[in-house]
């Protein structure tokens, strides 16, 4: 196995979402608006036409930086994906979809770590990365969920 191999995390998710799907596309496509509605984003920033900055924190004590660019924006077909660099490096993807009278949020992820204190816990610690991956996925859901259901949405 390649030490890359080591450090790399894939992640898939699915969000079952009361909103229409085209709300939850335009609040999912202003990443620099997340903090308004994701408690673990703690900071996100635009920094060009398709890239920004973020800062997130779930429930482990260490703050992930990263550079997004958007790569593939799709809102007829409901896709957004984005490369990621910084403390991580792969890409993450939204699939939004209608499901009944509400929406069905794919969200797909590979990365490596690519910070060298990442790297030094990306096997001994890959149970708690997983786990804190998945309470700041929960936070995402539930925030966006009830950020939609107040009758906000990133504009």
């Amino acid at each position: 196995m390649r030490p890359s191999e080591l450090t790399r995390y894939r992640f898939s998710g699915r969000w079952t979402l009361s909103a229409a799907p085209g709300a939850v596309y335009r609040t999912l496509e202003r990443v620099d608006a997340y903090p308004r509605w994701w408690p673990e984003v703690r900071r996100a920033v635009r920094t060009g036409e398709a890239s920004g900055q973020v800062l997130v924190r779930s429930l482990l004590p260490y703050d992930l930086r990263l550079d997004i660019r958007a790569v593939r924006h799709e809102p007829a077909a409901g896709v957004l994906q984005a490369e990621l660099s910084g403390d991580l490096r792969g890409w993450m993807r939204w699939t939004v979809r209608a499901a009944g009278t509400g929406t069905l949020v794919l969200h797909d992820q590979d990365t490596v770590l690519a910070k060298p204190v990442l790297r030094l816990l990306g096997v001994p610690g890959r149970p708690l990365l997983r786990a804190n991956h998945a309470l700041m996925m929960r936070g995402g859901r539930r925030g966006l969920e009830a950020f939609l259901a107040g009758g906000g949405e990133a504009v």
